[in-house]
């Protein structure tokens, strides 16, 4: 066993001990508090073993895990970015592949490099195993959202079809899933906690 090797990982995982405290704008379900991202990475690793079935493709079971457990880790410098707010910048910033570098970074290096371009392959989103993990990142919100009458769609007056178009990436990885998803969605609008926008009145 290489020391310096383990001296490297034990201070990555002192390091990443830092996700907890990094706070979602989601709650966690049934619940007034907020989720934090450590929580968040653990429910998506136990949704992707549950749901791994629905997939649309035959999927590494195990690259899946290890893109939603680690996919958020570059939030400790980076920040959480909130989905519903338009004036941020959703693609993979220059801040993120700064705090990827760092944080990666303090694994050996062979470690490093697996981790950095597992966090890549998730944010391109074009294998089968990031659509997929990226259709368990957007689920687990939405099924928060409605358990907790709306969520951050009430909080923040987020209509129907920006939610949609949000979540529509479900599709990529399972038609099943996002099948439900709909229904959740239709179901939540009918219940009033989720509005759509009323359409313009028209003269005649």
């Amino acid at each position: 066993m290489d020391t310096n090797d383990l001296l490297q990982q034990v201070a990555f995982i002192k390091e990443i001990d830092k996700l907890k405290y990094i706070q979602r704008r989601t709650k966690l379900f049934y619940s007034d508090r907020h989720e934090n991202d450590a929580e968040h990475s653990w429910h998506l690793a136990m949704m992707t073993l549950v749901l791994a079935g629905h997939s649309d493709k035959q999927i590494d079971v195990l690259k899946v895990l290890k893109m939603v457990l680690i996919h958020d880790l570059v939030e400790i410098d980076a920040g959480d970015t909130f989905i519903y707010d338009s004036s941020k910048n959703h693609t993979n910033t220059e801040e993120e592949r700064l705090a990827a570098n760092r944080i990666f970074g303090l694994l050996p290096e062979i470690q490093a490099q697996e981790f950095i371009a597992i966090w890549e392959e998730f944010e391109q989103g074009s294998t089968d195993e990031a659509k997929f993990a990226k259709t368990m990142d957007r689920f687990e919100p939405l099924l928060q959202n409605s358990s907790n009458n709306g969520g951050t769609w009430a909080e923040f007056n987020v209509d129907y079809d920006t939610v949609y178009n949000k979540k529509k990436v479900i599709e990529n990885g399972s038609a099943s899933i996002w099948s439900y998803a709909k229904l959740v969605l239709d179901e939540s609008v009918e219940k009033g906690i989720l509005r759509k926008k009323t359409p313009p009145e028209t003269t005649s």
